[in-house]
């Protein structure tokens, strides 16, 4: 049996902070603040890929002391040689870019 959908076109690789957004932004649901809006998207560029996350502003109580940011979450790398996309827990940068390593290193 065969399907009558085409197969996806490959991922051209970015080349700029600027296109792996658009990669992102192309398979991904935006973020949103919890007024509706869309959430900030910021790129980290590293050596081998991009890593691309939301920016949600800090919140706070009905006493104006700043509360934790709410579990989960994730953060999405895109391969500069591929183009691939994965997602990584929502950790600091360089934790995350390390754990990316890490499962890169572990599926080679």
């Amino acid at each position: 049996m065969t399907s009558d959908t085409p197969p996806p076109a490959p991922q051209t690789p970015p080349t700029t902070p600027d296109q792996a957004l658009e990669i992102v932004r192309a398979r991904y649901a935006d973020p949103k603040l919890p007024d509706g809006t869309p959430a900030e998207l910021r790129v980290h560029e590293f050596d081998i890929g991009y890593l691309v996350y939301a920016v949600f502003p800090p919140t706070t109580d009905a006493a104006g002391r700043p509360r934790p940011a709410p579990p989960g979450g994730a953060k999405i790398v895109v391969s500069k040689e591929t183009g691939e996309s994965v997602t990584v827990p929502n950790f600091p940068t360089e934790q995350a870019i390390a754990l990316y390593r890490q499962n890169l290193g572990r599926n080679s």
